[in-house]
């Protein structure tokens, strides 16, 4: 296969590799990060303790993100057909990808919320916050250099989904690769597609980590030194004694 013949297949399949890894990774940050916030909020120790919740919680999130990708898309084929009316294709890839990646990125948060400092929870708390403030003003913020690396994470781990998605049809550059390159031996093509993924991957990655730096960067001198002398006022000064007159 000559590189003009390549060329539409891979614009075509890059395109909508982007489209289904986008929108699944919007999914899962919208239905994630809430999840997460929530299993640390309801753990021991947390603002909205309730250990029956956060158990029963817990383990659907579990296997949630045990269980491998392709059997989940198979098991889910009823749903994705009723929301989507189909189950191949870019829209219907999404389906699957979009709530294997939910339990996936509400562990992340759940990890990266758990490591904000407790001191300045209580900080907001005796200035009369309430739980909705301290997740507004401390927990999101403080660990926000964090969640931008569980999210690219995320993006990588999904544009390994959706390769897997092309396997039953899915659309891609997976579907590319198993058709051409596996079905019908276009090795080139096999390794033109492993290429693209290898850069987009890459580039995803060095995104992530600049934005994750660059937000910790600018975090410093924010809320987090407020907060800390709130909680640790500094003593106040000593009066000043007035010199005796010599008699």
């Amino acid at each position: 296969m000559t590189w003009n013949e390549m060329q539409p297949l891979l614009e075509t399949a890059s395109w909508e590799t982007l489209r289904m890894v986008g929108w699944s990774t919007l999914i899962a940050i919208v239905g994630g990060l809430p999840l997460g916030v929530f299993l640390v909020l309801t753990d021991r120790g947390g603002l909205l303790q309730n250990a029956a919740v956060n158990k029963v919680v817990g383990q659907i999130v579990n296997i949630g993100r045990s269980m491998p990708f392709i059997i989940l898309m198979v098991a889910l084929m009823p749903l994705t057909r009723s929301i989507t009316g189909t189950t191949i294709g870019v829209e219907a890839a999404i389906v699957p990808l979009a709530i294997g990646a939910i339990p996936f990125f509400a562990r992340l948060v759940e990890t990266s919320v758990r490591e904000v400092d407790h001191g300045l929870v209580e900080a907001v708390q005796s200035m009369g916050g309430n739980t909705w403030a301290v997740v507004r003003k401390v927990l999101v913020p403080e660990s926000l250099p964090s969640l931008i690396s569980g999210a690219t994470t995320t993006v990588v781990a999904l544009i390994g989904y959706s390769a897997m998605a092309g396997a039953v049809g899915g659309g891609g550059l997976g579907n590319i690769a198993i058709t051409y390159g596996y079905q019908r031996f276009e090795t080139g093509l096999m390794w033109v597609t492993i290429a693209i993924l290898a850069v987009v991957i890459s580039v995803i990655q060095f995104a992530g980590d600049y934005a994750a730096r660059a937000v910790s960067r600018k975090g410093r001198g924010s809320t987090t030194p407020k907060l800390r002398l709130l909680r640790n006022p500094a003593p106040a000064p000593a009066a000043a004694v007035e010199p005796t007159k010599a008699s």
